[in-house]
């Protein structure tokens, strides 16, 4: 089965910051570590269907809505020695986790969805699930309040990746791993950063962004995540992850993607005011990424 063609920007925190002391079914997943990187999508899409089978509101949460001990024990762990050596700060102490967060990060959503869906859908799938708005919002409030630092481990974002994401790495420590196929589980394009080092990038980048383009685009969206990486621990480690998205590229596009460089060009073009350049860099990547968006809306 095909990964969901979603892309990741995560957080691992150090295993103290989920708990002092963490809870002891944590302590047993993250000795396990049986959930990797490249499984992560496709157990997300297993507990959405699950949860849709049995009419479940929310996935990983029990028939009388409270969490399922998944909540617990689905989580990404990295080793601070995977994370590269930071100018502002390390990552660690180990073993770091993300927590999947699937059940808050789906309420989370179906608040989204409910602010902003037109009225007539709206009330269709209310019908649909017999249930009223106030008890869907009441239901996935509490779900979001399992959230242990507040704020999400995951960002995610399907068919493409925001641009602002790109400010937080290094381009030069991109991970490529093409595997066997499109489909083999352990292709993978990511980038890894000590929480302190992306920090720093976004505050120096978003002022930069600010004065040349307001708090609007993607300005906005380097701010929102500025402020989501506050909410964690400072020996963190923060991963771009493609995700899903590896499927859609052959080999050689994979390898000779420069995407990364590219956003960061752009971004020494603002400095020196090389309106020539940006035009070429903003038309590239419209062009790499175009054909994705296209293959959304097909979808």
């Amino acid at each position: 089965m095909p990964r969901p063609f979603a892309a990741y920007l995560r957080v691992y925190e150090p295993l103290l910051a989920l708990g002092d002391p963490p809870d002891e079914r944590l302590l047993e997943a993250v000795e396990a570590a049986r959930l990797d990187r490249s499984a992560a999508g496709l157990r997300e899409q297993a507990l959405w269907l699950k949860s849709q089978h049995v009419g479940r509101l929310l996935p990983a949460e029990l028939a009388d809505g409270r969490p399922s001990p998944s909540l617990i024990t689905d989580v990404l762990v990295l080793d601070p020695e995977d994370v590269p050596e930071g100018e502002h700060g390390d990552a660690g102490p180990g073993p770091l986790v993300c927590p999947m967060e699937i059940r808050a990060r789906s309420a989370a959503a179906l608040v989204t969805f409910l602010g902003d869906a037109h009225p007539a859908l709206r009330n269709s799938v209310l019908d649909a699930g017999g249930a009223s708005l106030d008890m869907i919002r009441s239901r996935a409030k509490s779900a979001i309040n399992d959230l242990t630092a507040g704020a999400s481990h995951t960002l995610s974002t399907t068919w493409t990746v925001p641009l602002p994401w790109f400010v937080l790495f290094d381009p030069g420590m991109r991970r490529v791993k093409l595997g066997k196929g499109r489909h083999d589980p352990e292709r993978e394009v990511s980038w890894r950063v000590s929480i302190a080092d992306a920090r720093h990038r976004a505050r120096e980048v978003g002022d930069l962004l600010e004065a040349t383009f307001g708090d609007s685009g993607p300005g906005r969206v380097l701010l929102e995540t500025r402020r989501w990486l506050d909410s964690f621990h400072p020996g963190s480690a923060v991963e771009l992850d493609y995700g899903g998205l590896v499927q859609l590229f052959a080999d050689s596009i994979l390898q000779a993607d420069t995407t990364a460089e590219e956003v960061h060009d752009i971004l020494d073009a603002l400095r020196t005011g090389n309106v020539d350049e940006l035009a070429e860099l903003f038309a590239d990547l419209r062009d790499f990424w175009g054909d994705l968006a296209a293959r959304e809306r097909a979808n």
